[in-house]
């Protein structure tokens, strides 16, 4: 009779006794059985998992682990990358270009963080909830494309490699479509409220659950940015990195470059593994998840997938020691600003530690006057 309920209270009329199967209408992420003036009502099973230790512990520890880690390690690599490395390439544009996404993705955590140690509640408006996903989901994609075009431009680099370091304009002009592209695509994200009021457990969700009303707009999203920003990428990872793989061992070449290249192909296993490893668990679950909501099927994909979300974040903490690994420039760059601040902290201590000169009169105090100091 609560006109609220509009389609889902007739599904609740038809099966009074099951409503499991009524709560199968659902909210972005969290299933909602009622809709209110004063907010959603969830579920039980919602409302552990949002008060549970899981989302108010486990979750902000590993986004501190994350945000420490990566703001350093992807910090440097910037640096390094723009300020120490004189002869620029493709690599070096593309992964100057993967780290600033990693980067982007890192320093807005801590809103997350306040938000998860917060009891998961959110205190900081409408928009910047908005802005913080749309942060989160663009810079994350942005780094499944560039991994997947750093994987091309590899093995461009190995099957043509006297032309790989006459494309820095088309690596240039590359990058800036990948941004603009996915900045368009995460403006859906905008499109509907991302806040939403959980009246029976008095918090406000950030992108965790959403009006019935508007849930057809991320079911159809994230469906389609789980097939552009990583089903295609990851396609085309495993098929360069083939392809790359194929090449390497057709190559005639000396017996001392056979170190090398067992080098190169254990790299790309790396690679390749520490992206299927951190992306694939989240991605998946993202889109079996959407894909029951789209036929109103109840599913618990979403409790599991913030947890792979999560932990697929250690990607960030990951990609400079894969520019370590790929770059003997980038690896030589590092050595020599860690030597020089370390000969430059060295400095300081010796001038810290050195003993100041004796004054003029000190040094000219007599002998008897010193006595006297003493006697008294």
């Amino acid at each position: 009779s609560d006109p609220v309920f509009n389609f889902s209270c007739k599904l609740w009329l038809y099966l009074p006794s099951n409503l499991d199967v009524y709560t199968s209408i659902l909210i972005c992420g969290f299933y909602v059985v009622n809709e209110t003036k004063l907010g959603v009502f969830t579920t039980d099973t919602a409302a552990e998992v949002l008060t549970s230790s899981l989302t108010k512990v486990f979750l902000p520890v590993i986004y501190i682990i994350v945000f420490i880690l990566g703001l350093f390690t992807n910090s440097m690599a910037v640096w390094v990358f723009l300020f120490r490395t004189k002869k620029k390439h493709p690599a070096s544009i593309l992964m100057t270009n993967l780290a600033l996404a990693d980067l982007l993705f890192i320093i807005w955590l801590p809103l997350k963080i306040h938000y998860h140690f917060n009891n998961n509640n959110w205190i900081f408006g409408e928009p910047l909830c908005k802005v913080l996903v749309g942060f989160f989901y663009g810079n994350m994609y942005c780094s499944t494309i560039f991994i997947a075009i750093i994987s091309v431009q590899r093995y461009w680099a190995v099957t043509h490699p006297l032309s790989h370091k006459q494309t820095n304009q088309v690596a240039v002009c590359v990058s800036v479509c990948v941004w603009i592209v996915v900045w368009l695509l995460t403006t859906p994200l905008y499109l509907y409220d991302q806040t939403v009021k959980v009246a029976n457990l008095n918090i406000t969700t950030c992108h965790d659950t959403i009006r019935l009303s508007q849930n057809y707009i991320p079911v159809g999203y994230f469906l389609s940015m789980g097939t552009v920003g990583y089903v295609v990428p990851c396609v085309v990872c495993v098929v360069a990195y083939l392809l790359t793989f194929r090449s390497l061992r057709r190559s005639r070449t000396a017996s001392s470059s056979n170190n090398k290249k067992k080098k190169a192909i254990i790299l790309m296993v790396i690679v390749l593994v520490m992206f299927l490893v951190c992306f694939t668990p989240s991605n998946v679950l993202l889109m079996v998840h959407y894909s029951l909501l789209g036929a109103e099927i109840q599913n618990e994909a979403y409790s599991f997938y913030i947890v792979a979300l999560c932990l697929g974040s250690l990607n960030s903490c990951l990609d400079p020691f894969v520019y370590y690994l790929i770059s003997s420039e980038f690896r030589q760059n590092l050595k020599n600003m860690l030597k020089c601040c370390s000969e430059r902290s060295a400095q300081q201590e010796r001038i810290s530690f050195t003993p100041k000169k004796a004054s003029s009169s000190e040094t000219t105090t007599s002998p008897t006057s010193t006595t006297a100091k003493l006697d008294h």
